[in-house]
């Protein structure tokens, strides 16, 4: 299997593989299977690994902040929004190419669904559509199709309303810099080549957030439960691997761009070209059945949009708020690429994918 789909998840890390084993051994094996917050000694060897995992995870964002575990981002950002839209009554609004994990908070807020144009970028921000005391939902990378919004000037709009703006950097975290100005940063380790089960959300000294749930004080009070040490520590040693190798991961993954770019020059990218992320490559080509696609190069993992919403049989609701056709949306699909794509193999995977197009008649 060829695997072009990292927006979905990404392989795991053999460092961060490493980082987890230590935490999963059991008795005569060095005793690391301690619940971190047990007061004796291999209870605080275990707190000790949370917490230099949570300074690893914190190094990629910015400053005066405090990062928390959760289960993954989904529980970041339905935190962020539900119990925020407690303490920030005044309303919400979010843009419309929100993940699912957003997008279905954002409805159940009954928020302001905020437009983007063609290229899937957010329009300048409408004060009249921003919330006075309330939350402002601004994803930094789009998971479908790649573009990076405009977080910053968003903030900026958000505080002058005195409400809250909260960044759903999934995509974006380790790969693209963080930008300064937002209050809440929900984030997933295995989107970074870390383990799937563990996400964080980053609040901001000063925010006012409610706790999650109750029954301990774990996490200092705001989510209770047993806080898992092999899962923190292998986030950590993810994102403190994706600090380390930022630029040679974008580096990598641009020049894979190039070939990509080369070999699908008669499809059509879906999304501005510039402002976007280069791992993800969303096209569509006339004829194409993207369904059946995947059926007829089954040797290759792509997707044909965002990983939570597939077998829905809706089309993109990225590509629908873009403006993009019913039948357009039906013939595109996304391909993701990154640190352990090599050329050879994404070389293979885009023959075998133009192959099965031309078996559906494209030239």
């Amino acid at each position: 299997m060829i695997y072009l789909d990292y927006q979905a998840t990404t392989p795991l890390a053999p460092e961060a593989r490493a980082a987890m084993l230590r935490w999963l051994e059991g008795p005569g094996e060095g005793d690391s299977f301690a619940n971190p917050s047990s007061s004796h000694k291999s209870g605080r060897a275990a707190a000790a690994a949370v917490e230099v995992a949570r300074d690893q995870v914190a190094a990629l964002l910015p400053k005066g902040g405090r990062v928390f575990f959760t289960s993954g981002a989904t529980e970041a950002l339905n935190w962020a929004l539900l119990r925020g839209a407690e303490v920030m009554p005044g309303g919400v609004a979010g843009l419309s190419i929100e993940h699912a994990a957003s997008l279905q908070c954002l409805e159940r807020l009954n928020a302001t669904v905020l437009p983007v144009d063609g290229a899937g970028l957010a329009l300048p921000p409408d004060a009249d559509l921003v919330p006075e005391h309330g939350i402002v939902a601004t994803m930094l990378v789009n998971n479908e199709v790649g573009t990076v919004q405009p977080v910053a000037d968003y903030a900026a709009a958000a505080h002058a309303k005195n409400s809250l703006l909260l960044c759903d950097a999934v995509q974006g975290y380790g790969r693209v810099a963080i930008p300064e100005g937002a209050d809440l940063i929900a984030l997933s380790a295995h989107k970074i080549h870390g383990p799937k089960g563990i996400g964080a959300l980053w609040i901001r000294d000063g925010v006012d957030l409610p706790p999650l749930m109750f029954g301990g004080a774990q996490e200092q009070g705001m989510r209770s439960g047993t806080v898992s040490p092999a899962l923190c520590a292998g986030f950590g040693a993810a994102a403190a691997l994706a600090g380390e190798r930022f630029d040679a991961d974008a580096a990598h993954v641009e020049q894979l761009w190039g070939i990509a770019l080369d070999m699908l020059s008669e499809w059509t990218i879906n999304g501005d070209t510039e402002r976007r992320y280069r791992g993800n490559l969303n096209v569509q080509r006339e004829g194409v059945n993207g369904l059946r696609l995947m059926s007829d190069a089954r040797d290759v993992a792509f997707s044909l949009g965002s990983a939570c919403g597939s077998g829905s049989g809706k089309v993109s609701h990225v590509l629908r708020a873009m403006g993009v056709s019913e039948a357009d949306a039906r013939a595109s699909i996304r391909l993701g690429w990154g640190r352990y794509t090599s050329e050879q193999d994404l070389r293979a995977g885009l023959d075998a994918i133009t192959a099965a197009a031309r078996l559906q008649g494209v030239n």
